[in-house]
This record gives structure tokens, sequence and C-alpha cells, in this order.
């Protein structure tokens, strides 16, 4: 698995409540065995895309995990759409069922308008251009509390552990992440 988080972006921001959660799970070793962690992608339209797709080639990873932070909420948001150009493409992903039994997480359908979206427009359309063997998810994380911080941990290690099993795969479709470049 692929997992990213974004550097913070505003003056006002010493932080990035994805980055910081993500930085948190792996201390406490949350993170499936496996998973590897690209941390501070630079907010940018032009930079975010070409990081992320270009790590997920050379790791011909099963699923893509891109986690940003969403100021203005107060759940973790996994997101259904990466949108533009008047199109709207989706997460082939079972979102229901990876929030199953959650405390502080639901489904969106808005990225936003930002840099997140065109991110998860960007690797949903490379992924279904090139047909790869990858599954992507975009991950709204709100500021992080004393209160919240433990239940978004939660909630997000559960939701990282359910895509690890639900995206592994027999040696045999090696063969077929193989042609991904």
């Amino acid at each position: 698995m692929l997992l990213t988080t974004f550097a913070p972006w505003r003056a006002h921001q010493p932080s990035n409540a994805a980055d910081d959660l993500v930085a948190h799970l792996q201390q406490c070793q949350q993170i499936p065995l496996g998973t590897t962690v690209l941390r501070h992608i630079p907010v940018s339209f032009e930079l975010a895309p070409i990081r992320v797709i270009a790590k997920l080639v050379e790791l011909q990873s099963p699923v893509v995990v891109c986690c940003g932070m969403a100021e203005g909420r107060s759940h973790l948001h996994l997101e259904r759409y990466g949108k533009g150009n008047d199109l709207a493409l989706k997460t082939a992903l079972p979102l229901e069922k990876l929030m199953a039994g959650t405390h502080l997480t639901d489904t969106s359908d808005c990225a936003g308008t930002y840099v997140c979206n065109h991110l998860y427009y960007q690797l949903l359309g490379a992924i279904a251009q090139y047909r790869w063997p990858t599954q992507a998810l975009f991950v709204h994380i709100p500021p992080l509390t004393p209160a919240t911080q433990p239940l978004l941990a939660h909630d997000l290690m559960l939701i990282l552990k359910r895509l690890a099993q639900l995206t592994s795969r027999p040696e045999k479709s090696l063969v077929a992440r193989r042609k991904m470049a």
C-alpha cells in the first residue's frame, strides 16, 4: 500500500493534521506491514500528482491512499469522487464497508476544489487510462484535538487495515502488477 500526506500550506498552520495523524500511526506501529508512507507532498497542482503517480508506478502498489487536511470538517471523510473537466471519477472501493464500526468517519461526494481534489482526479484518471490493477482512495482528515485524535487514529488505522486485507492479492496476480509501468 502507498499512503501519502501533504505538507502544511497556510501560514497559520504549524503542521498538517493528515500528516500528524499518519505520523502518530507510524510511531504507534499501527500502519499495515508493507505500507510505504510518502509524507509532505507539496501542495501544488502540478507537483502533487507527479510525485504520487511516480511513486505509485515505482511501487506498483495495489492500493494508494492519499490523506489531506480539511479545516472545516469535524469527521474523517472517505471521498467518493475526484472531479475535474466536468467529469466525476469514482473510486471502486466499497466505502461503506471500509468505514463500518468507525467513530468519526463518513463519506463525502466532494473532495473540494483545491489540490486534494485535483490530485484525486488525476490519480483516478491515470488508473483508469492505463488500466492499472490499483485502487485509490482520498481521505480528508479534520483538525486534531485531544478529544478527537484517538478516535480519528482508531478510524484511520481500521480503514487502512481493511484496505490492506481487501487488496491483498494471491501471488499469481503479481504478473498483472508488473505490467503497470
